[in-house]
């Protein structure tokens, strides 16, 4: 109970540290309402007048599907609305733990939000075992075949989707992006989970202190989630690829949540914490969002 009541008190705290008070020229307090902050996470219509986005919700059914690329057969699974109606297409891109239990779950969490999500098994169409240290180039040859075979489905709206990926994945989708030079032409916008943003097989020292060079042609909107409490080595190349994107004007919001830890959305049911949950909501509604508005409805 104490403890409890103590994460309570702080949560207030919180709110009440950012929650600003407008005040006028001659210190009294302002019935203005209060201009735009600028920040990723400033809600004008909320703050004003109360205004909530309503959450989406659809039911969701999944399918199994496959594409070849030469004698290798990837396994995709598809997750929709069960409507059957057209909705703006999602390429999903598993990270070092393939597609198991709980990144299906993430999966069909997405769809419910009104997608169709393809996410292919790349390592299972190359009997990759689960967890990989190497990453086979290979692999962005499949991945790109996947984008090609996603774009001829019937079931998506629009000729463009947007790529989804956390951790490894990230870097799986910044080459198809730029590597494959699918961005702008195929793929609208990248949304990413703690993108792992080098190659996994260059040497330790890059790995802690560069970003793949891809970051300096990519150019499309994006958007990053992250814990602060991220590995130190993950999170340091992620701020400074951000920075470098920013400084090259490049669209991209980059949302770090505060004493939230690694994997907020893919810790299972007996490590969670409340702040795991408040991040992971918070986190597939503003992609949502964000996709919709580079995707459409």
């Amino acid at each position: 109970m104490l403890l409890l009541r103590n994460m309570v008190g702080a949560g207030l705290a919180c709110l009440l540290a950012l929650s600003p008070t407008v005040f006028a020229a001659d210190g009294n307090k302002s019935d203005k309402k209060y201009d735009a902050r600028g920040e990723w996470w400033w809600d004008e219509a909320w703050w004003n007048e109360g205004v909530l986005q309503k959450p989406v919700n659809h039911p969701v059914e999944t399918r199994s599907l496959s594409y070849r690329v030469g004698d290798v057969e990837v396994p995709v699974l598809l997750a929709r609305p069960k409507d059957g109606k057209k909705y703006p297409g999602v390429l999903f891109v598993h990270g070092r733990r393939g597609l198991d239990e709980i990144v299906n779950l993430h999966i069909v969490r997405l769809a419910a939000r009104g997608f169709v999500v393809y996410a292919p098994d790349l390592y299972t169409g190359r009997f990759i075992e689960k967890m990989p240290v190497q990453h086979d180039y290979a692999l962005e040859d499949d991945l790109n075949a996947g984008l090609d075979a996603f774009l001829k489905l019937p079931d998506i709206s629009g000729r463009k989707v947007c790529t989804y990926a956390h951790t490894r994945g990230g870097y799986y989708t910044l080459k198809l992006a730029v590597t494959k030079a699918r961005q702008k032409k195929d793929i609208a916008c990248y949304v990413a989970y703690y993108p792992h943003w080098q190659d996994p097989n260059a040497p330790e020292a890059l790995q802690v202190y560069s970003y793949a060079p891809e970051i300096n042609d990519f150019d499309v909107p994006a958007m990053v989630f992250v814990g602060e409490q991220e590995q130190y080595q993950r999170k340091r190349v992620i701020d400074s690829s951000v920075d470098t994107l920013r400084q090259k004007g490049r669209p991209i919001t980059y949302v770090v949540y505060p004493g939230v830890g690694r994997a907020f959305d893919f810790r299972p049911t007996n490590v969670r914490t409340f702040a795991d949950d408040l991040a992971a909501k918070d986190a597939i509604q503003r992609a949502a969002v964000f996709i919709q508005k580079h995707l459409g409805r």
